[in-house]
């Protein structure tokens, strides 16, 4: 394949609300572009983007996927970015890595939560918006405009819009050439007249000129005297005024038909940056802050921004190179490890269609196969060892226990997941130390599906899911005095032990012990197997068998047999001591409390407070954020809190967000307690 200059290359991720069609404009923009030699659906399971069986199963993009075409001497990789919110790694993942974030929007179904998500996510990156679906009955590009303008601003600026007639798309203008353009069923443009000026398109027109004025000053002085703007000029302030984040061009398409696709390829190759246009690229030299230009000249320096565990070829890296080149067989500084990598083979990759390259050079994104680095990691050449900022994830909120189907199966499933987790950094696995269970979170409920899904097609281990046990512990409220005593004849030496302990509650995770013995009531020697007979008894309090916290316990009294007692006499009266004892002292359950903290919209804060109050939560306060969103902080009882996750996505319509924290124990509700013991019985 053809090695690119930096300067001819355009890096492009595809982003927006699931459905609006990012998967289906990637495979126009390839068939258009040649790259591929049919048009894929994703109903009939055969595009390029989508090539995962679980993509494929589920008709829907699971994690961000690399493609390429050559178009004007140009080389555009197209990074395909989910649209879902359980995935929404994958999308900050593919915006890192590009150099422009196309946010596609449905012309049926206009803007989304996701389209709002996409762009605060490529704040700081050049945007652009393509209008989907046209051929849809339903569309309406001019409503869809509208909206966009309303919720980012004057920035937004058409420069592709549909000419429409008795509800019908009769041809596409551009709005840059002031031509238009009818499509024959294949998707063939036609060059026709202009129709009839209608005050819509005049309108548009003076926008775009004033987008460009806007752009570049020389410009603004020439629009400010009245004269208008050649294309060429237009097109030079469209892509200066990108660059900077002062205008967002949009255009329309339909991926279907093809209709426009043409026009966008033009426009990606005439408006959009080439990674040396952006701006250089911050680093950090040990604590030392420096800038990385986008050279190939320079010493090598790439991010590893996504990792596959792929069964058969193993684990492929794919790689974009900030500045330098990166060669097949050349070693590098991995700087997050400090280690040296060895580069064996390097690949451009198409989907899954994998071609081998000898190098890729600053700009480009590669994939190399078996090295030893995850994502995250920056490799370096050895003279110049930096590494960049790490790409920002969504905390995982959401967690299932993880159970082996088949016995025999529960070695091999940390193996599976620990693979797992290198592929994707929004999941997280877990042992809860109280309920030693083994607990996998991500960022829902089908993210956690998916997963499972995986690791049986992946690594042939087969698990089941289930909600995780709350971690429940036991202790006092009152003191008591008790007797433990064990006296055991049966021929030969007995067993005689025989201890007087105060209970009372304390502060502590565990047991206090001390010892008030007078007189050699017990002897020294035995109070250690006191104190291992009632640590042993720890584990498993008298009402429901939880661990037992906050208890204090003295050795007050005792007696002995100079030839019966022994170290396990003493140990089971201690044993005996502490059930009788806890039974006594008026035993409660424990049950652990989280910080809650969650972002949501200003309109959502009634809701969410009504549903923290029915979940037993206690709302600390509320505070203003950002435009439009309020942060809430609640005390919660996590026994309450495992579908939060759904419950929040559903009434803020994903755009609500929360961390949740453990903070401490306090008492379980005396009406819980019944359903609790019985629970925790039917689990044992």
């Amino acid at each position: 394949m053809k090695q690119y200059a930096v300067e001819n290359i355009k890096n492009i991720a595809l982003a927006g609300h699931g459905g609006s069609g990012k998967t289906s404009l990637a495979e126009a923009l390839l068939f258009k572009a040649g790259a591929t030699d049919r048009l894929g659906k994703i109903a009939d399971g055969n595009t390029v983007c989508d090539f995962d069986a679980e993509e494929i199963k589920r008709k829907a993009s699971l994690s961000p996927s690399l493609a390429y075409l050559e178009y004007d001497n140009i080389k555009v990789n197209i990074i395909d970015t989910p649209g879902l919110f359980d995935f929404a790694g994958g999308m900050a993942e593919g915006i890192y890595a590009a150099g422009t974030v196309i946010i596609t929007v449905s012309g049926k179904s206009g803007v989304k939560v996701g389209t709002k998500k996409a762009y605060d996510a490529a704040e700081g990156k050049p945007r652009m918006f393509v209008v989907t679906k046209l051929d849809d009955d339903n569309a309406n590009f001019h409503n869809v405009l509208t909206q966009l303008k309303e919720e980012f601003g004057p920035t937004v600026c058409p420069v592709v819009v549909p000419f429409i007639r008795d509800s019908k798309i009769v041809a596409y203008i551009n709005l840059i050439e002031m031509k238009a353009y009818e499509y024959s069923a294949d998707g063939t443009p036609k060059e026709i007249p202009m129709p009839d000026s209608e005050y819509r398109i005049d309108g548009l027109v003076e926008a775009v000129s004033e987008a460009v004025a806007e752009a570049d000053e020389e410009l603004f002085e020439k629009f400010f005297s009245g004269e208008k703007f050649t294309q060429e000029e237009i097109v030079k302030g469209i892509h200066k005024g990108v660059n900077a984040g002062r205008i967002t061009p949009v255009t329309c398409v339909s991926s279907t038909t093809l209709a426009g696709v043409d026009m966008l390829l033009k426009e990606i190759s005439l408006l959009l940056p080439a990674p040396s246009e952006l701006d250089t690229k911050i680093a950090y030299a040990g604590e030392e802050i420096v800038e990385i230009p986008c050279k190939a000249a320079d010493p090598l320096s790439a991010f590893v921004f996504k990792t596959i565990a792929d069964p058969f070829v193993g684990k492929m890296s794919y790689i974009k190179v900030y500045s330098g080149t990166l060669s097949q067989n050349s070693e590098v500084t991995n700087a997050t490890t400090g280690a040296t990598e060895k580069i064996g083979k390097l690949y451009a990759v198409c989907g899954k269609k994998q071609e081998e390259v000898a190098a890729a050079s600053a700009g480009d994104l590669v994939v190399a196969t078996k090295i030893a680095a995850s994502t995250n990691d920056t490799l370096c050449d050895p003279s110049r060892v930096v590494a960049f900022e790490k790409i920002k994830y969504p905390r995982p909120c959401f967690s299932m226990a993880v159970k082996a189907r088949s016995q025999g199966d529960e070695s091999k499933i940390s193996s599976a997941i620990q693979r797992l987790l290198e592929e994707d950094l929004t999941l997280s696995y877990t042992q809860d130390d109280s309920t030693h269970e083994q607990i996998l979170s991500g960022l829902g409920e089908q993210h956690l599906d998916v997963a499972a899904s995986k690791i049986k097609a992946k690594f042939g281990v087969d698990i089941d899911l289930a909600v995780p046990k709350i971690a429940y512990k036991e202790t006092i409220r009152k003191k008591v005095k008790v007797q433990g005593k064990h006296k055991k004849q049966s021929g030969g030496h007995g067993q005689y032990g025989d201890v007087w302990i105060e209970f009372e509650p304390c502060v502590s995770d565990g047991l206090v012990f001390e010892e008030k013995v007078f007189g050699g009531a017990v002897p020294r020697n035995f109070f250690p197997a006191v104190e291992k007979g009632l640590q042993d008894c720890m584990s498993k309090g008298v009402l429901a068998g939880c661990p037992v916290v906050g208890l204090k316990a003295i050795l007050v009294d005792g007696s002995y047999h100079p030839v019966d007692s022994s170290e396990m006499a003493f140990k089971t009266a201690a044993s005996i001591a502490f059930k009788e004892g806890l039974k006594q002292a008026d035993p409660i359950l424990l049950e652990p409390i989280g910080t809650l903290t969650v972002a949501a919209p200003d309109d959502n804060t009634g809701d969410i407070m009504g549903e923290l109050n029915k979940r037993r939560g206690r709302v600390l306060g509320m505070n203003p954020i950002e435009k439009g969103m309020t942060e809430i902080t609640a005390e919660v009882p996590l026994r309450e809190m495992h579908d939060f996750t759904m419950f929040l996505r559903q009434t803020t319509r994903g755009m609500g967000s929360f961390t949740l924290d453990f903070l401490r124990y306090e008492h379980l509700p005396a009406n819980l307690v019944a359903d609790v013991i019985l629970s925790v019985s039917t689990d044992e």
